[in-house]
């Protein structure tokens, strides 16, 4: 008996303690999407990437030369003291333009690849929290056929007593109840397991308190309005349009940069005056405007350069066709679990409502000594299994609908002012 309070003291800590601090399923994906470091790597990889567009779009610094001549150099005018001599170079035009899109494009990919992590961090959590649902209420279905089996026991023992039934159905009695008071003790040890790795997931302390609402809200798309889904919205895909894009204006780059760059410059020398003589402008400085072109001879560089983007767009082409298909197999499955937990949830409803009433018809035939007691412990196994295979599978239509929640994911515009 000692054991029994025991259990019954812990399932009270679980499902009754940390009423007052419940908090909803939303606000735990809340808490995943502030929290999960790895969806803020995510996004801080987002915010790196959107900081290359300035970076490549600029142009190039300018080149400023000074010359001291150690021995005047004369000129006509006079001896040549200093010379400053300032180029900048222009790459060929639309060379910037395409840069800075390539960028933004990636950028972007990067976005998405964002929005996609974080779709399936909170199908994680709520499976996770299917799970720790499933374990909860097992365990409370557990304790309370304990307490039918207390109950069986009383009745055993009552009827021995009395000389109309053996003493061997109090041992079998027994026998269940050490069975199921060690199960609920193993299931309590991995509820605080799970929810510890529930925690984890959430990046918060592990023995924050976690509580479980009393039923599994289902409020995802069923199935017969998910028939045709638009995977190309999808941001997995979307991801690999942005990064094809983005190859593509690479490639446009290549080619611009195997143009000539054109250079603009001034070139100033300071001249002293002549003293042996006054010509005209004795002495005037020299102010030399200054043109310059590249000479992009050498063209393998600039060919591997093109080839390179081209075969990344192909690249980028191939894993979004492999990723949609992938999606599709999975949403396909993800269709049959949902289909098949709702036929079960049916199933295990009518076969728990038949079970019921044929326990009670065993119980009562056996204070009757009609039916053997065997068969009242074996029907009462039998509901107890029917009530957790129909936890199991409520949880399966929990998950199959998070699944097609995130499978049914549309693509988002970044906005600064998030």
């Amino acid at each position: 008996m000692k054991n029994v309070l025991k259990i019954i003291v812990i399932v009270l800590v679980f499902f009754f303690g940390n009423k007052a601090q419940s908090q909803e399923l939303q606000n735990y994906l809340k808490i995943a999407a502030e929290n999960n470091p790895e969806l803020q790597s995510a996004y801080t990889q987002f915010e790196a990437a959107l900081l290359q567009s300035p970076q490549v779009a600029s142009l190039p610094d300018p080149t400023l030369t000074v010359s001291a001549f150690g021995r005047m150099i004369e000129t006509r005018l006079g001896a040549q003291e200093a010379r400053f001599n300032l180029m900048q170079m222009f790459p060929w035009f639309g060379t910037l333009k395409a840069k800075s899109q390539a960028a933004d494009l990636m950028a972007e990919a990067r976005f998405q690849e964002y929005l996609a992590m974080r779709g399936n961090l909170f199908y994680e959590v709520r499976k996770a929290y299917a799970e720790l649902y499933e374990l909860e209420n097992t365990i409370e279905l557990k304790v309370e056929n304990l307490e039918i089996l207390d109950s069986y026991r009383e009745l055993s023992l009552s009827k021995f007593r009395s000389g109309s039934s053996s003493m061997v159905n109090v041992v079998r009695v027994d026998i269940k109840r050490e069975q199921a008071i060690t199960e609920i003790e193993l299931e309590a040890e991995a509820l605080e397991s799970l929810k510890k790795q529930f925690n984890y997931l959430l990046n918060r302390e592990p023995e924050a308190p976690v509580t479980i609402q009393d039923t599994l809200l289902i409020n995802s798309l069923e199935t017969s309005e998910v028939e045709e889904i638009d995977f190309d919205n999808h941001p997995e895909l979307t991801r690999y349009d942005r990064e094809r894009e983005a190859y593509k204006s690479r490639a446009e780059v290549a080619q611009k940069e195997g143009l000539p760059k054109l250079g603009l410059g001034l070139d100033y020398s300071i001249i002293s005056e002549r003293t042996d003589a006054n010509p005209s402008r004795n002495g005037e400085d020299a102010i030399m405007p200054m043109f310059s072109v590249s000479l992009p001879i050498f063209r393998k560089k600039y060919k591997a350069a093109e080839k390179e983007a081209e075969l990344m767009q192909t690249a980028a082409r191939q894993n979004r066709e492999a990723r949609k298909n992938k999606l599709l197999g999975v949403y396909e499955q993800t269709r049959y679990e949902l289909n098949k937990a709702k036929k079960l949830l049916a199933l295990y409803d009518r076969q728990i409502n038949s079970s019921n009433q044929a326990n009670s018809l065993l119980v009562s035939g056996f204070g009757n000594n009609t039916e053997d007691f065997e068969e009242v412990l074996r029907m009462n196994q039998d509901i107890l299994m029917l009530n957790t295979q129909k936890l199991a599978a409520l949880k399966k239509r929990f998950i199959a609908q998070a699944k097609l929640e995130y499978l049914t994911t549309k693509t988002e515009n970044y906005d600064e002012n998030k």
